[in-house]
């Protein structure tokens, strides 16, 4: 499973069309995931996509710099979160 950071995506875009998008390029989507924001729940342009393949650098490289709706996609392998240190007592 390959797990992808898709980032400048449409705000007007939410799963089902990242996902749609990226079965259109070949891909086979496990899990789709666009990030919102936490007040007003529209899209802050980017997503994380898990997909079903083999070729790490083929797949990114493929990807990165695709056009969606007129925007320009940024994508590259998603890294895990790094914890956050929240301070003494926390």
């Amino acid at each position: 499973m390959l797990r992808l950071f898709v980032g400048n995506i449409p705000h007007a875009c939410g799963e089902a069309e990242l996902k749609a998008w990226c079965e259109g390029q070949g891909y086979t989507v496990a899990d789709v995931q666009v990030i919102r924001d936490r007040v007003t729940g529209h899209s802050r342009g980017y997503g994380f996509v898990e997909l079903n393949a083999t070729d790490l650098n083929a797949t990114v490289g493929r990807l990165n710099g695709q056009r969606m709706s007129g925007r320009v996609l940024t994508v590259n392998v998603a890294t895990p979160k790094a914890p956050r240190f929240l301070g003494p007592g926390v």
